[in-house]
């Protein structure tokens, strides 16, 4: 596809770049740009909201990848993005991004007070394996904030396919109304609030107490979990830290870290 897609008129850039907060990754595809069209927004907290697109030509994700979407202004200045992908594969030419409102973001402040049902864009991938989850072995999910996006991905693709393979999500938010897809999470889900919390439900950091029901005894499934963790780079380093501790292989722990 060539590059003659124009942009949504009310995508303009700022007088200043600002870096996004977001996963930093290493990897490239040669994929192609497709176009994708926006046909739904979903509030999920006040600073977050899920963009449902249209992409016919997606050939389909692993659980966990991302891709890179491009938004190009009437005069001609592109800005690019890695968002984490977070619908299951089996969405019937649909994917979703849940973003974040960043202060300063160009990109993520355009889809937050611009974008609407039928505006266009146009995204390239899926990229990277490294964090993908095909459903094939045991699943221990860690994140915090929208960390949690690439890793709901996974549940939903848990649920979709009514896999038999161990699934388990810890999510840790400030509180409940950062809690994103709040309305989703089952039995599976153990929400961590770190400042303010339902009442009789401790608040704090995530702790070697949240990790032991499901890293020691009956909670252990047979040969162990993989487990996936991600979240900002402080959050990254003491889950990792508080999972090598409790007895998980290093060598079994996959980082994704917003940069």
């Amino acid at each position: 596809m060539t590059d003659t897609f124009a942009a949504p008129a009310a995508f303009t850039p700022p007088t200043r770049f600002a870096v996004p907060g977001r996963i930093a990754v290493s990897n490239r595809s040669a994929a192609v740009w497709q176009t994708a069209t926006l046909t739904e927004i979903r509030r999920e907290t006040p600073q977050a909201a899920t963009f449902r697109f249209a992409v016919p030509a997606w050939a389909g994700h692993l659980p966990g990848q991302h891709l890179m979407l491009r938004l190009i202004a009437q005069d001609g200045y592109t800005a690019q993005r890695h968002y984490s992908i977070a619908s299951a594969p089996d969405d019937d030419g649909h994917i979703e991004l849940t973003l974040d409102h960043v202060a300063g973001g160009e990109v993520s402040g355009w889809f937050h007070t611009e974008a609407k049902p039928g505006d266009r864009v146009e995204v390239r991938g899926p990229l990277s394996g490294f964090f993908a989850w095909p459903g094939d072995r045991p699943a221990l999910l860690v994140g915090a904030g929208s960390g949690v996006v690439p890793l709901m991905s996974m549940v939903r693709h848990h649920r979709a396919r009514g896999l038999d393979v161990p699934l388990r999500l810890l999510v840790s938010a400030r509180g409940p109304e950062e809690l994103i897809y709040a309305r989703e999470y089952g039995a599976e889900t153990t929400p961590v609030f770190t400042r303010s919390a339902p009442r009789g439900v401790p608040a704090g950091r995530l702790a070697a107490a949240h990790l032991a029901p499901v890293l020691a005894g009956s909670g252990l499934p047979p040969g162990g979990w993989e487990a996936y963790v991600c979240g900002s780079n402080a959050f990254a380093e003491h889950a990792s830290r508080l999972l090598v501790a409790a007895g998980q292989p290093v060598d079994r722990i996959r980082i994704e870290r917003f940069g």
